[in-house]
């Protein structure tokens, strides 16, 4: 049997996956206070401590209007237009 059939098949797995974090809508409203910073997010256990880049999604609702301060933390259309009408605002985002 060939070498390439006896070894175990290995997959790719990215090394930016470790850095980077979703977090829903739903999540987001588990935070306490109106700023939101990814020190926070770490803070309160929503996303791991070595992660760099956080996206949020729109998955749920949104009822409390939030300053998101950092510019690490961005997010899909639909989540902004929905933090928005919410009365939050995104201070310091490139998106």
């Amino acid at each position: 049997m060939p070498l390439q059939r006896r070894l175990p098949k290995v997959g790719f797995r990215s090394a930016m996956k470790a850095s980077r974090a979703e977090l829903t809508l739903d999540d987001l409203m588990r935070v306490t206070g109106g700023e939101v910073t990814l020190a926070g997010l770490v803070e309160a256990n929503l996303v791991p401590q070595n992660t760099k880049l956080v996206k949020i999604i729109l998955s749920g609702k949104v009822s409390k209007a939030y300053l998101i301060k950092d510019k690490v933390i961005t997010a899909t259309k639909g989540a902004k237009s929905a933090m928005e009408s919410a009365g939050g605002r995104f201070e310091a985002s490139e998106t």
